[in-house]
């Protein structure tokens, strides 16, 4: 039997867990915190760091595993890298992952190579920024070079502002590093969703709409997803020929991506973010129900060195969304209200909550309560209601 490492133990492993399964893999998870939710699924659990790349290498070692993946787990995605690297395993390059991994490096790189990206400095406190407030461009956003789902971002538009919202990424920052950069005024919606790719070429390119609570705590915190995009086709081709030459650049393989893109008012489509990983918000999940390619039990395949399943750019059987449950204030759960106008329109509720449960406010991805994921045959009307869904849903919080 098969033995795979996942690195990580959040809600979002399981469905490649249950992927795992279903090929008949043994699966073993590890991170620091037993009480994670995914290990109470795996075959077996071990208590290490995701992050400490030699401790993480002894133990497949000493396991003998066959493939290593940090699924919808962005702390870990250097580390399986390295352990793959050093193990002979199917993965993606190890330097390829820490260009990929931080905000700084990957804009230097995108820079370099002539792709549309904003101007970016990196600094490590509020020491060397201090100096620069005025000779900065504002508005920018100020964000950690190594965090995922949104944690320590914020949008500047004042030198006052500055100070806070350096403190608040190097707080979110592994590293102690910041970027500063140019912020993208987007016209429409800005995409985040999950692509694949096989021996380096895509072969199931997808674009979404992201949605956002304005009176969220942070509202950079994506809130909602629908697919398919609505960004004009001749942009969707030119991001899809761009992102197919970035993983020719960096020499990549076979893997998932989380893919973060744009279109600027300039005209310009940009390039934000492209993690080798799952999507932290059941990107791919939505993906398999919309247009019935499963790019789950592909991560697995290819982390074992399996053929993976045929898969082709994707073909959606209506108009799909995807809401992220949260609350906007702190608190106990008590209830969720959902008008009786989404009956018909639900394919799967998946509360993470029961009455009685501290809930936190909306900063982070992981700050989520819940996730309903819905169909319509007709993309206004689900457009109608992603732009009503606060009037449509409730959170009560005591």
């Amino acid at each position: 039997m098969k033995k795979i490492l996942l690195l990580g133990g959040s809600r979002y492993l399981l469905p490649a867990i249950q992927s795992a399964h279903d090929l008949g893999v043994y699966v073993i998870t590890c991170d620091y915190l037993p009480n994670n939710y995914a290990h109470k699924f795996s075959d077996e659990y071990h208590n290490i760091s995701i992050v400490d790349k030699k401790a993480v290498l002894i133990l497949a070692e000493k396991l003998k595993i066959d493939g290593i993946i940090s699924y919808a787990t962005d702390p870990g995605v250097v580390t399986a890298a390295y352990v793959a690297k050093k193990m002979g395993l199917s993965g993606i390059p190890y330097e390829s992952a820490i260009i990929l991994q931080n905000k700084g490096k990957f804009r230097r790189f995108l820079e370099k190579h002539g792709f549309n990206t904003p101007t970016t400095n990196v600094y490590h406190s509020w020491e060397e920024i201090k100096h620069h407030l005025r000779e900065i461009i504002y508005p920018v956003i100020v964000k950690p070079t190594d965090s995922a789902g949104s944690k320590g971002v914020t949008r500047v538009d004042r030198p006052v502002e500055m100070f806070e919202a350096v403190s608040v990424a190097i707080k979110h920052s592994f590293s102690h590093e910041i970027i500063v950069e140019q912020f993208i005024e987007k016209s429409g919606f800005s995409s985040d969703t999950d692509s694949f790719s096989i021996d380096g070429d895509i072969v199931f390119f997808s674009l979404n709409d992201q949605w956002f609570d304005q009176n969220a705590a942070n509202v950079y915190t994506p809130a909602a997803f629908c697919w398919p995009s609505t960004m004009p086709i001749v942009h969707q081709k030119k991001l899809h020929a761009d992102i197919q030459r970035l993983l020719c650049l960096l020499h990549m393989g076979t893997s998932i991506y989380n893919i973060e893109t744009r279109l600027g008012v300039d005209g310009k489509p940009y390039i934000m973010e492209v993690s080798p990983r799952a999507g932290g918000n059941r990107l791919a999940e939505v993906l398999r129900y919309a247009c019935g390619q499963d790019i789950i039990r592909a991560s697995i395949q290819g982390a074992l060195g399996m053929t993976v399943d045929r898969l082709i750019d994707p073909l959606y059987q209506g108009y799909w969304g995807l809401v992220v449950l949260h609350s906007r204030k702190a608190g106990i759960y008590k209830n969720i209200y959902i008008d009786n106008r989404l009956d018909d329109k639900i394919i799967e509720k998946d509360m993470w909550v029961v009455p009685g449960d501290e809930v936190k406010c909306f900063t982070g991805a992981n700050e989520s309560i819940g996730t309903l994921v819905l169909h319509s045959n007709n993309q206004d009307e689900l457009m109608d209601i992603l732009t009503n869904i606060e009037k449509l849903i409730m959170i009560e919080v005591q």
